[in-house]
């Protein structure tokens, strides 16, 4: 329902010249740090605000008109379309860390983009075709504010009509929601019937283990197959550490929302799109966002605990 929902909305995002100020006014800021243009902040937010699924859409769309590059599409997919902050309360309260929501919120928020600007220099995304039709133009000094209006202008005279922006949308959400159904219903089925029914999670829990046990988290074990099982669906993680120590619910917090890629939603709703991404290497994404995430997560755990006295 969201889907095809969001994309009526979608026209007003990326039609009326929202995307183009922004991109320019966002470009010093998103280019150095993530390696992508200035109008992927209108994804990032998108993704936080609503929904990963609306800010994928986006992706794909901003993708298929040839304003990002393969590269920087798949850098936005798998690092910005992460759930929304309305999910991320689902969590907080499994967990039972709604006493500490801002720590946990803004904690959350700065590690899963800090490991987002890690993973972009890190192969596979590092070694992706950087290829693309329309590039950012830079934009010189004292003439940003300028610029993005003039860019905003331009966008604003040449879109279609409301009717027409939105009918458009409504049908392109159609046909991504009729996409994303049969991968939701095939690789998240497969997905969470190996996490429920076979030892897969718990072995692939062992590599964590490891990086775990460093740290001296009390339940090092039971994280690790908690943070395994994250792959299979975001919410197993939160499930699984709920009676746990303040370290290692906050981290199987923080790591739930970070890892941003599983195979019950986020993993098919990528597939759908023309981003060219296989399962193969999407998992292998996962598997660094997540190393990255536990290294910042249980330090972060430690550091909420000390504040909780």
């Amino acid at each position: 329902m969201i889907v095809p929902i969001g994309a009526v909305f979608l026209a007003l995002l990326i039609n009326y010249g929202l995307l183009e100020g922004v991109g320019v006014l966002c470009q010093p800021l998103m280019r150095p740090l993530w390696r992508t243009p200035g109008r992927s902040a209108i994804d990032a937010v998108a993704s936080f605000v609503g929904s990963y699924s609306i800010g994928l859409l986006i992706t794909n769309r901003v993708y298929q008109s040839g304003q990002y590059s393969a590269r920087e599409a798949a850098i936005i997919a798998t690092g910005f379309s992460t759930v929304s902050a309305t999910f991320m309360i689902i969590v907080a309260k499994t967990l039972n860390l709604m006493s500490m929501w801002n720590l946990y919120f803004w904690l959350t928020l700065l590690i899963t983009f800090t490991v987002t600007a890690i993973t972009v220099r890190l192969p596979p995304l590092s070694r992706m075709d950087d290829e693309t039709t329309h590039q950012e133009a830079p934009v010189a000094n004292g003439q940003r504010l300028t610029r993005a209006w003039q860019e905003s202008l331009t966008a604003a005279e040449s879109a279609p009509g409301l009717l027409r922006s939105v009918a458009i949308n409504f049908k392109e959400g159609m046909l991504m929601t009729m996409s994303i159904l049969p991968s939701i219903l095939s690789v998240g089925l497969l997905g969470l019937l190996l996490a429920k029914h076979t030892p897969v999670f718990d072995w692939l829990g062992l590599i964590f283990y490891p990086l775990i046990a460093l740290f001296g988290i009390e339940e090092a074990s039971q994280l690790a197959q908690a943070t395994a099982s994250g792959l299979a669906e975001m919410f197993l993680p939160a499930l699984l550490m709920a009676d746990a120590t303040l370290p290692a619910r906050f981290a199987a917090g923080v790591i739930s929302v970070s890892s941003i890629l599983f195979f019950s939603a986020s993993i098919p709703c990528i597939l759908s799109t023309t981003i060219p991404l296989s399962v193969g290497r999407i998992v292998i994404i996962w598997l660094i966002r997540t190393m990255l995430s536990l290294t910042l997560a249980i330090p972060a755990g430690y550091f909420a605990a000390w504040v909780a006295g």
